[in-house]
């Protein structure tokens, strides 16, 4: 340390005040400038050699008491500025040295949020990356548009079914990639997922740009934002082309089973018909009491093992919603009567006691479907001898009249049987449900079903009590129509004219059945076994009416009515006679009949008939006009068009041949595709467009069995094309590969 350090004398003598004191320091400093001004006196003195006087001591002393006090005073107010302003600094210091602690923690804070945030923003991007991804590889379709319905985003799918990119989508509204009418259901539907709050979901075809058809189930739902305000609508849409052809592959197997029981309803009802034509016939004759009691007993045995037709017949129908009622003059006197013989023989069987009870008046006529109430009221019948093993069977009947025109019939059907648990009552008219339990349940469990259906539509009801071990009591109640007298003599008194027919029908027994009923009516009956028959016996006679049977050895009734409307300009009313009418009237006159009986013929069904187009009243107006032509193809099947293929190999080179057909090949599958699709989606005037091409395309390259088969497809006016188009489709698919490879080998050998 130099000791000329100023810095350091100074801390040393702020030091010593501070160590000693004011009034400490200022008696060292005194002292200090006394003997430092004695010692300069006596140095003086003795340099200059001059004597050293008292005065000058005393002058030293009285000098350093004079300036002690005032230096003391300056360096203490110095000290303790100095002082101050160090403390004042010391805290500043501090302060900063807690400033700069804070700031150091602040700072490792910030760089640990900056490295948080960091790495949420990494994340939060390759999530998005990742969902982006996922949606873009999801084949179902997602968008998101504005509150204005201005596209936002989309997926990829969403780009394949509008084929626009989503750059191209953005800004654009459903109004610019949809037909305007699906364009307005859009709108509307996200609209009200706006207002509502809620999802709403739509099914809907959409079109790819291939033509191609696809059957989506879309979702639409709010888009919030943080504060929870809708900015928008975003979607999803799910292809369910699949759901729907699995839809339309068990409607068409529903379709498969309808014919199926069609078939064979009429086989078997073929010889019942029979039966219960000849024996209806014969009891018109004279017979004994015992023959006539024995023939009414095969009568109606024929007709209830009818009706067990009936029952499966309707469960189909009931299957398909499709359950059809016809309404008919009903004879009170002659049903009731038919309802008691019935009774009567399954109790006499029995040994029941059968107890018919009339309860009021009943009206002479009434209008109702006679077939489906007698069917009903032969069930209750059944039902009650088969569970009563001893007692009696009572069948109690009355009618309620509402006014002149207007009642309720009801009917009583009681028995002494073993009676139905009261846990079950409401059971039992459960298809297929039997009570459990029960020995006697031996049937299908379909009866009582069918009888409920039925009265329903009808629109009566069925009522049910019963006690467990003494019987039950089953009660139908139905409104009916009273016909006037009046109006029914009128209806008596019209003539029908004896006419000649023409009956076309290739089993012998319904011929023998119809032929009789009609010679016994005054008609001449001619007969043709099948169609070819048939079309050359309208050529060479002039008939008054056609009987025409569906079903013929050759070909259908409708294709031998279409074949005879193309030839003749006049024809005499043509009606289809089926053992099984399936469906109302109006669909066979559809299909170019006028109109349809069923099998076996009724006296009263076929006089309804004849009034309808032979008596002065009848509606000419409804007559239907001709039917329109229809294609007809070639019976033979050729695979390949040999005249055509042979003239193009005489212009053409092989290979030319060759890569036109290999061209085909290449399209064919997409060919098939949208035409599948359109057939899912039932669009008739695409399917006929697709057809068209591929047919256009077949005949082309000489693939003459797909070019038919594709004709048949484009050619919507063929009868029952809905029904047959699935075959012909299967039948181009099961084709065409093999086709195309025979082609090429024929084309080689040329």
């Amino acid at each position: 340390m130099s000791i000329f350090n100023l810095k350091t004398w100074v801390h040393y003598y702020v030091a010593l005040l501070k160590r000693l004191g004011a009034f400490r320091f200022s008696l060292l400093l005194a002292f200090a400038i006394i003997s430092a001004d004695s010692v300069l006196q006596m140095l003086l003195a003795y340099y200059f050699n001059d004597p050293l006087d008292i005065s000058d001591i005393s002058r030293s002393f009285i000098l350093g008491l004079l300036i002690t006090p005032w230096a003391v005073y300056f360096l203490t107010v110095v000290v303790g500025d100095l002082e101050e302003a160090r403390q004042r600094l010391d805290g500043t210091v501090a302060r900063l040295q807690v400033m700069l602690s804070q700031d150091q923690k602040q700072t490792r804070a910030l760089e640990s949020e900056i490295v948080e945030r960091q790495k949420t923003q990494q994340l939060l991007e390759e999530h998005t990356i990742l969902l982006r991804s996922f949606l873009n590889t999801s084949s179902d379709l997602f968008f998101h548009r504005d509150l204005k319905g201005a596209f936002v985003s989309c997926n990829k799918a969403m780009e394949l079914v509008t084929g626009r990119s989503e750059g191209e989508l953005i800004g654009l509204t459903p109004f610019d990639i949809y037909p305007e009418e699906y364009a307005i259901e859009v709108v509307q539907r996200d609209q009200k997922a706006q207002e509502t709050e809620q999802e709403q979901i739509h099914e809907h075809w959409l079109n790819y740009p291939n033509g191609r058809q696809a059957f989506f189930e879309v979702r639409a739902l709010p888009l919030y934002n943080a504060q929870h305000i809708c900015v928008g609508v975003i979607g999803f849409g799910r292809d369910i082309t699949e759901r729907k052809k699995h839809q339309e592959s068990l409607e068409k197997a529903s379709r498969d089973k309808t014919t199926f029981i069609s078939t064979i309803s009429h086989e078997l009802r073929t010889p019942l018909n029979g039966i219960v034509g000849l024996s209806r016939m014969l009891l018109d004759d004279q017979l004994s009491a015992e023959q006539r009691k024995y023939l009414k007993t095969i009568h109606m045995s024929a007709i209830t093992l009818g009706n067990i037709f009936n029952d499966i017949v309707d469960l189909d129908k009931l299957d398909r919603r499709r359950l059809n009622l016809v309404s008919n003059h009903i004879n009170m006197l002659d049903f009731i009567s038919d309802l008691e013989s019935l009774a009567f023989i399954q109790t006499e069987q029995k040994g029941l006691a059968l107890d018919f009870e009339q309860g009021s008046i009943l009206p002479d006529y009434i209008d109702a479907d006679d077939t489906r109430l007698r069917q009903v009221l032969w069930n209750f019948v059944t039902n009650a001898v088969k569970f009563t093993e001893q007692g009696k069977v009572s069948i109690r009947c009355f009618c309620e009249f509402e006014n002149a025109n207007k009642a309720r019939l009801c009917f009583e059907i009681e028995d002494s049987g073993i009676g139905i648990p009261e846990d079950q009552l409401e059971k039992i008219f459960a298809m297929y449900y039997q009570v459990k339990g029960n020995r006697h349940a031996t049937g299908t469990g379909i009866g009582l079903a069918v009888s409920k259906k039925i009265v329903d539509a009808m629109g009566g009801h069925i009522t049910v009590s019963s006690e467990l071990g003494k019987g039950s009591t089953f009660k139908l109640c139905l409104p009916v129509v009273c016909p006037d007298k009046f109006s029914l003599a009128q209806e008596s008194e019209a003539k029908v004219p004896e006419l000649c027919i023409l009956l076309v029908e290739d089993i012998a027994l319904n011929v023998v059945v119809a032929k009789a009923l009609l010679n016994k009516l005054g008609h001449q009956v001619d007969v043709a076994e099948n169609g070819e028959q048939a079309l050359q016996k309208v050529e060479e006679n002039n008939y008054q009416l056609i009987l025409m049977d569906i079903q013929l050895p050759d070909m259908d009734g409708y294709q031998v009515t279409t074949l005879l409307r193309e030839k003749h300009n006049q024809l005499p009313p043509i009606v289809a006679l089926t053992a099984n009418v399936f469906t109302d009237k109006q669909s066979f006159i559809d299909k170019g009949m006028d109109d349809a009986l069923g099998k076996p013929l009724t006296v009263s069904s076929f006089k309804q008939m004849l009034k309808h187009f032979f008596t002065d009243d009848s509606p000419q107006s409804d007559r239907p006009p001709l039917a329109e032509k229809t294609i007809q193809e070639d019976a033979k099947e050729a695979v390949f068009d040999t005249p055509m293929l042979t003239e193009l190999l005489a212009f053409i080179p092989r290979s030319v041949m060759l890569d036109n057909i290999a061209l085909f090949a290449k399209m064919m599958p997409d060919y098939m595709q949208v035409l599948e699709s359109n057939m899912v989606a039932k669009d008739k005037e695409r399917i006929v467009s697709e057809a068209h091409k591929m047919k256009g395309a077949a005949g082309s390259v000489g693939l003459k069995r797909i070019q038919q088969l594709a004709q048949k497809v484009q050619s919507p006016d063929l009868p029952a094309w809905w029904d047959n188009i699935d075959d012909w489709v299967e039948l181009i698919k099961g084709h065409y590969e093999q086709d195309i490879r025979d082609l090429k080998v024929w084309i080689a050998k040329q």
